[in-house]
């Protein structure tokens, strides 16, 4: 087996990067249609519920693997907001994929960077220079595009964009636990916390799956973890600007099995409007790459001058 990956394997470590991009978008897109099969008969907190528990029962051989053990961490309390935010957004999310056009609630789920740069300059304090917030008011016209106020919209439209906003939270939240505690053992948590916490708002809405579904609820949590666990690693072997323009794919893979599967047609309008906010974030993306570079190339400059 060993021998087979190998050959497959790209030579660079950006090739390496791409490919696990790749991955981990396909199996987050992969997880949207069996979250969409999992509702018709499920409701959306119990379907949450399933997946953040066989999510975690697949994510323990990993951490466990190599005899590594159970993470610490010292930030319970930090752990337990940010699992409570991300429910939040994970339900806002599930719901829209079980009740809108799976083009829709993807495209609406990309406005989550543009929410997350307007987060980290009221919440982290980071400068945004004028291209930037050009490019996320450019986001945000794209995200109107899909909604389409006064001609197609619908309240329900707005959860996904409310799902989008805490999702742009849980990204603040991982940035800073992210400088005293490893990807890993942010994952371990997250995934500790949220089976409990999940679990009581589908308690009151409990249905037992039927033996299908069970498969459905089951690929959720795998997918669901696969999924992140690529990503981890994608990030850090090549830079999120270069990354970003691949999790694009993810919406041709939904628009392909929602037609496919369910007999969706995607919207004009609803393509035109995620193709603004994805290059609205690939902007966004590029642009913070340049200047961190920047940063940690004047870095030693600045700390060689006298007197400093």
């Amino acid at each position: 087996m060993t021998g087979v990956f190998s050959r497959w394997r790209p030579a660079t470590v950006q090739g390496q990067a791409a490919l696990l991009m790749l991955g981990s978008t396909s199996a987050f897109a992969l997880m949207a249609i069996a979250i969409r099969f999992a509702s018709a008969t499920v409701p959306t907190t119990e379907v949450a519920f399933f997946r953040n528990f066989f999510g975690l029962l697949a994510l323990l051989p990993i951490l466990l693997h190599g005899g590594a053990g159970i993470p610490r961490t010292r930030n319970l309390g930090r752990y337990f907001v940010r699992t409570v935010v991300g429910l939040g957004s994970m339900l806002c999310a599930f719901w829209a994929i079980g009740h809108l056009p799976l083009s829709q609630a993807i495209s609406l789920s990309y406005a989550a960077p543009l929410f997350a740069t307007i987060a980290a300059v009221l919440w982290l304090g980071e400068v945004v220079r004028v291209r930037r917030w050009v490019a996320v008011a450019a986001g945000f016209v794209g995200v109107l595009v899909i909604l389409r106020p006064g001609v197609s919209f619908s309240a329900a439209m707005l959860i996904p964009v409310l799902g989008a906003l805490l999702a742009a939270l849980v990204a603040i939240q991982m940035k800073q636990l992210s400088r005293i505690d490893p990807p890993d053992t942010i994952v371990f948590y997250t995934y500790l916390l949220w089976v409990p916490l999940s679990l009581v708002p589908a308690l009151p809405q409990w249905v037992w799956p039927d033996p299908v579904v069970w498969a459905w609820l089951v690929a959720t949590g795998v997918l669901g973890t696969l999924g992140q666990w690529l990503w981890t690693r994608a990030l850090r072997l090549g830079e999120v600007s270069a990354l970003q323009p691949i999790s694009f794919v993810q919406l041709p893979i939904v628009v392909v099995f929602g037609w496919w599967l369910f007999g969706e047609t995607i919207d004009l309008w609803t393509l035109i409007g995620a193709g603004i906010v994805f290059g609205a974030n690939g902007y966004i993306a590029h642009r913070e790459a340049v200047l961190s570079r920047r940063a940690a190339s004047q870095r030693p400059t600045e700390a060689a001058k006298p007197g400093e």
